[in-house]
Formats: C-alpha cells, structure tokens, sequence
C-alpha cells in the first residue's frame, strides 16, 4: 500500500515531466491536471519505447518502493503531444 506522501510525491513527478514535455512538444491547452496525465502517459509510452530499443532507464527515480523513468516520462510526453498535434492539425 502507498502512503499518502509517496503518491503526492509521484504526482508531482508526474507533473513536472508532463509539464517539460509539453514544453518541448509546443504546449497543450490545461494546467496541473493536463501535465500529471501527460507524465505518466509519457512514463509509460517512454518507457515502452525504451524497452523495445532496448535502452536503459538513465534517470530512475526511487521512492516508497516504486520507481519513475523520469527522462523517459518527458521523452514520451514530448512524443505524445507532438502526435496529438499531427492527428489534429494544430500547430
């Protein structure tokens, strides 16, 4: 079981990845909200990436017994906003 400290804490990982990724990526509308989702879609989507490259997780981060790629969580934020951008034609 998570403590309360330990999920705050990952969220707010979360939102600082989701937010520089949204940064490099050009910015999407939302605030904290947009940027948790964000960071962990990009955990998830970088991290996936990353494995099937078979690349290392340089920037792990570990706390409470759970672990965040942190550098791949902004690379897949970065990607996931850049193809939300394609799909909808924004720029």
């Amino acid at each position: 079981m998570t403590s309360l400290p330990a999920l705050l804490l990952l969220l707010v990982i979360a939102a600082v990845c989701g937010a520089v990724g949204r940064a490099i990526a050009g910015g999407t509308r939302g605030g904290i909200l947009v940027s948790i989702i964000l960071g962990f879609i990009g955990a998830f989507l970088g991290s996936w990436i990353a494995h099937r490259l078979k690349l290392p997780e340089p920037l792990l981060i570990h706390f409470s017994g759970h672990s965040f790629p942190l550098l791949w969580s902004i690379i897949g934020a970065a990607l996931f906003v850049a193809i939300i951008h394609l799909i909808s034609g924004r720029r």
